[in-house]
């Protein structure tokens, strides 16, 4: 437990921090799953524009350090290769 006044503070800006973390994670998640969902459906003009808006999350979520950079391209890298496989 933190006793003195400089870690009752971390704690508090920790916990603020983490919150705040896992709400930006969520959101990632939300928009990936929206354009996988998309891709299922077989409509590509809807997974297309899912595709721009969860591309513009991810990007934001791996600028802010909440995931790694490469990680994001990874993601980005294989639903944009589902999309494409659709016309095929």
């Amino acid at each position: 437990m933190a006793n003195s006044a400089q870690a009752k503070k971390r704690v508090r800006q920790a916990e603020k921090a983490r919150q705040h973390n896992a709400s930006l994670r969520s959101t990632f998640r939300t928009y990936v799953k929206k354009v996988i969902a998309a891709i299922a459906t077989g409509d590509k003009s809807k997974a297309e524009t899912a595709y721009q808006e969860a591309s513009s999350i991810i990007d934001r979520t791996a600028r802010k350090g909440l995931i790694h950079a490469n990680k994001a391209a990874r993601h980005k890298s294989r639903l944009a290769g589902h999309i494409k496989a659709m016309s095929a």
